[in-house]
């Protein structure tokens, strides 16, 4: 009868293990520091949130404007508002007026 005796070797005990740990590791890595990671995750969350505050910003600038030339159509034309207009846009007062600037234009 045959029998085949094989040496131990210490090393081959090891492969598996390893083989395992670094496959492991290589996922972990990525999950926590790749493109999709979760350091990535709360980076896009930051910037999702000043972006949406600027969006709310730039809609109520939006708005005003929106408000300001409803003012000065055909329909319900102010003539307070043209001339006041008229007046920043061309830069000019009378010698009677007190001009305070605003930043709405």
């Amino acid at each position: 009868m045959w029998t085949r005796h094989h040496k131990e070797r210490k090393f081959g005990r090891l492969v598996l293990p390893a083989i395992t740990i670094a496959f492991l590791s290589y996922f972990s890595y990525h999950s926590v520091h790749g493109d999709l990671g979760l350091i990535a995750t709360e980076k896009f969350e930051r910037m999702r949130v000043e972006r949406a505050a600027q969006l709310a910003k730039l809609v109520e600038q939006r708005e005003s404007l929106e408000r300001q030339v409803q003012l000065l159509s055909d329909g319900s034309l102010e003539k307070d508002m043209l001339d006041e207009v008229a007046r920043y846009q061309l830069n000019v007062s009378r010698n009677d007026e007190i001009v305070i600037f605003n930043s709405y234009f």
